[in-house]
């Protein structure tokens, strides 16, 4: 079994940095031409398959978009999970998942079981105590799966929680990603990573987190190479995992062009693979 650490470190050497979203939002399958119920979302969501299986790094299904068309949304999750797996594609649902106890276990058996929802990795919320998040953990190390734990996010709202100042001086977002550092004692890269937003206006410390950096924000929301630049030291750039999704999935629904701004945007990140 192999971590979920060291086989997504491997597919970033192999296929590039990036992560891509699949966020089938009203807007896009409208500018797709596609319709808005569950005929469209598997259209939608089929193309972004045929595009990311075997070309990237890993896939980030927003689970979300899914949800909010009932139990034919999550069917088409689950296929979708499934077919980007069965092809060799790491996944991370994006289901940002917090609670405690036997709620979070549940969770964690959901996403990171055997089931039918299982992924590779979950993006998990630490902000009901890192501590809460110890389920998930236990059940992603005893699989061999992966956990992202949110820690400074890009939203203008997550200042007032995430930037407060713990006794120590360190920001809570900071308390969050050494808590993850912990986690990933070893000399292989750890499977616990952290969401950091590439927006951010104050870089956080990541030389001790040993794992995967999820940067959203690339893009349409304005992060690029040089704002990674400017928070990341360059010891640290081969952890980074850019987040494509709004400016990629914008190409579509022609595979051969999203196809185009896949290697694009490819040759724009490949200096955190140098």
């Amino acid at each position: 079994m192999t971590p979920f650490g060291v086989g997504l470190a491997a597919a970033m050497a192999g296929l590039g940095p990036l992560c891509a979203g699949i966020d089938p939002h009203p807007q896009l399958l409208r500018e797709w031409g596609f319709s808005e119920d569950v005929e469209g979302l598997k259209r939608f969501a089929d193309i972004c398959v045929e595009v990311f299986a075997g070309r990237v790094a890993l896939v980030k299904p927003q689970v979300a978009f899914f949800e909010e068309y009932g139990s034919g949304g999550i069917v088409v999750l689950e296929d979708t999970i499934a077919a980007l797996r069965s092809a060799g594609t790491l996944v991370l649902a994006d289901a940002k998942r917090g609670d405690i106890g036997s709620t979070m276990a549940a969770y964690a058996r959901a996403w990171l079981g055997d089931g039918p929802l299982a992924s590779d990795a979950v993006t998990v919320s630490p902000y009901l105590g890192f501590g809460s998040l110890t389920p998930a953990l236990d059940a992603a190390s005893a699989a061999g799966r992966g956990v992202f734990v949110l820690a400074a996010t890009s939203n203008p709202e997550a200042a007032e929680l995430q930037r407060i100042t713990a006794g120590d001086g360190r920001s809570v977002a900071q308390l969050m990603i050494d808590a993850a550092a912990e986690r990933n004692a070893g000399p292989e890269p750890g499977s616990v990573g952290v969401v950091v937003g590439a927006t951010l206006t104050e870089p956080v410390d990541l030389r001790k987190l040993n794992g995967p950096v999820l940067m959203p924000g690339v893009g349409a929301q304005g992060g690029g190479p040089d704002s990674i630049r400017a928070l990341v030291p360059p010891e640290q750039f081969a952890a980074v995992v850019p987040n494509v999704s709004r400016e990629l999935l914008g190409a579509g629904p022609s595979v051969a062009a999203m196809r185009t701004k896949l290697h694009k945007l490819a040759d724009e990140f490949a200096f955190l693979q140098a």
